[in-house]
């Protein structure tokens, strides 16, 4: 496949286009789309087929055909960036999956096809993937013909990222004909400006409970592009299982289950690296003072006492250098700039009922509360000496709201207020409420999910800035890499559309009629993609299908 590098002027260019669009489909009429009882798009329902949903989109009535030998041309200072040539060729292997060159039109001669080039304009070079990196885009196809004053289908993004959004949408855009064995774009022309509503849109995948083999998160961030999500908050460590290497202190990971069941540094590497060119930040977690049993397998001075294993031995000056060390190794692994230090579900009873930790305590005039708190505000300063933003389980609020740093962002978990409240109070939050967003919950129905709010209850625009967004969690004590993905998907996806898309174009009055059709749609494009996601309307998530059926009814 050739790839052709050329300079335009991106700005000219997309305000021309966007002007043209608008004018085809004032001609043309504005109509939308529907899948019928053959499961092909069609003109006669009001349904958009993309997911997430774009924040502003128009087409028109023409049927495109896409050429099997889409070329890439590029402009602006980031469109020749190996992330968007590699995304490129990802999505060509998507699109073109199916198609052949003996297709109908090459049989009948020389073939003309619609759409023969991608041209994809990135205006900065800066690769660097934060929270708050713009992932806005702009997609515009329309047909190469005599009446067109652009013969390519254009993406426009400020970041390298934004065009990773955009070939998404693009790839969702184009539909394979068996017919014709071609691939189409129906509806054109499109002209979509898009942008995500929030910045953190994330998933939790736990690796303790149960090991995920390397290929099998490389599996799930895939499918996390597909959904547009950007953060994989990596549950690495907890109670049950150490399986990252961690080079300061090399006995850690003897907590692992068994000596195949480990992360080295260099998978780790290798994962962030792979999400990176997704465009999806890994937020690392270590959970502590409790979760934290399985660090003393390697060094048990970290427990109070072989009776008392958790939480980590607060009395121990030894225990901040192994934590110390540990966000040392790992700063150099993972970039993102938020760190989960965890700080839930912490029981400090067995403190007071450990000689040495009780006598440290009163030596302090220090409860077993105050401890837990000594504890949270230690290991944050020394994430904040690593130039890291901490981020802890809601527990920490609840417990000592005035105390956490300023820079702390809550993570809400047990259920809905604690947003609110840790907004009002100047403290960042993301939303996980169990209730709705933990997908390990497997009578939590599709729309429940999707129903969910994060801004529920948050009436001040001001405060509403403090949200960073929200993710769903899949905890690990009934998955492994055998059901984990159909765990996921496509209960992910709902959240991911109400973490991407304009809440009030997400929000009909029935979801049974605007959305469900939608999902079930994009969980069939799922499985086209080889994600083995689930039915979406069974009453457990996860479970078989009942019966012989269309895909696109389950």
């Amino acid at each position: 496949m050739a790839a052709e590098f050329t300079r335009t002027n991106p700005k000219s260019l997309i305000t021309t286009i966007y002007a043209f669009s608008v004018i085809l489909c004032a001609l043309g009429g504005s109509r939308t789309l529907r899948l019928n009882s053959e499961s092909e798009l069609d003109d006669s329902d009001s349904l958009v087929y993309l997911w997430p949903l774009p924040s502003e989109f128009t087409f028109g009535n023409d049927t495109l055909s896409i050429d099997p030998d889409l070329s890439l041309a590029v402009a602006g200072s980031g469109g020749s960036s190996a992330i968007v040539r590699d995304a490129f060729e990802r999505y060509r292997s998507i699109i073109f999956k199916h198609s052949t060159r003996f297709s109908k039109l090459k049989l009948w001669g020389k073939p003309v096809y619609d759409v023969s080039k991608l041209r994809i304009i990135v205006h900065s070079d800066n690769e660097e993937l934060q929270l708050g990196t713009d992932e806005s885009y702009s997609l515009f196809v329309v047909k190469n013909d005599d009446h067109s004053i652009i013969g390519v289908a254009t993406i426009e993004a400020n970041s390298v990222y934004g065009a990773l959004r955009g070939l998404e949408t693009f790839s969702q855009l184009c539909a394979f004909d068996y017919e014709t064995k071609t691939v189409k774009v129906y509806k054109a022309p499109w002209h979509i400006q898009d942008k995500p509503r929030f910045e953190y849109r994330g998933l939790l995948l736990d690796t303790s409970r149960h090991y995920e083999p390397i290929d099998v998160i490389k599996q799930i961030i895939e499918s996390m592009s597909y959904a547009k999500l950007n953060v994989l908050h990596w549950h690495i460590i907890d109670e049950e299982s150490f399986p990252l290497e961690v080079p300061t202190y090399p006995n850690l990971w003897k907590g692992a289950y068994t000596k195949w069941e480990r992360y080295t540094v260099e998978d780790a590497y290798e994962i962030v690296n792979f999400a990176k060119m997704r465009g999806i930040n890994v937020m690392a977690e270590i959970d502590i003072p409790g979760h934290a049993e399985s660090w003393g397998a390697g060094y048990p001075d970290l427990w109070p006492s072989p009776t008392c294993r958790e939480p980590l031995d607060v009395s121990n000056n030894f225990t901040f250098d192994v934590v110390s060390g540990i966000l040392t190794d790992m700063r150099k692994i993972f970039p993102f700039g938020l760190f989960h230090l965890g700080g839930d579900e912490v029981n400090t009873d067995c403190w007071n009922s450990t000689p040495h930790v009780k006598q440290w305590l009163q030596d302090r005039n220090m409860t077993t509360k105050e401890a837990y708190q000594y504890f949270v505000l230690r290991a944050q300063e020394i994430a904040i000496s690593k130039n890291w933003t901490p981020v802890n389980w809601e527990e920490t609020f609840n417990a000592f709201a005035s105390n956490l740093n300023p820079q702390t962002v809550v993570h809400n978990w047990l259920g809905a207020g604690v947003c609110p409240k840790a907004v009002a109070k100047g403290y960042r939050c993301i939303f996980s409420n169990q209730g709705v967003w933990y997908l390990d919950h497997l009578d939590i129905p599709w729309d429940g999910v999707y129903n969910a709010e994060p801004l529920e209850g948050i009436k001040d625009a001001s405060e509403q800035q403090l949200v960073l967004g929200g993710e769903v969690c899949i905890w690990g004590e009934r998955v492994d890499a055998s059901n984990v993905q159909q765990t996921i998907w496509p209960r992910a996806a709902a959240a991911a559309e109400r973490l991407w898309s304009n809440r009030e174009a997400t929000s009909g009055v029935n979801t049974t009629l605007t959305a469900l059709p939608r999902l079930q749609y994009f969980r069939c494009l799922l499985t086209r993609r080889g994600v083995p996601a689930a039915p979406v309307a069974n009453f457990y998530a996860r479970s078989a299908p009942v019966g012989p059926g269309s895909c696109y009814e389950q």
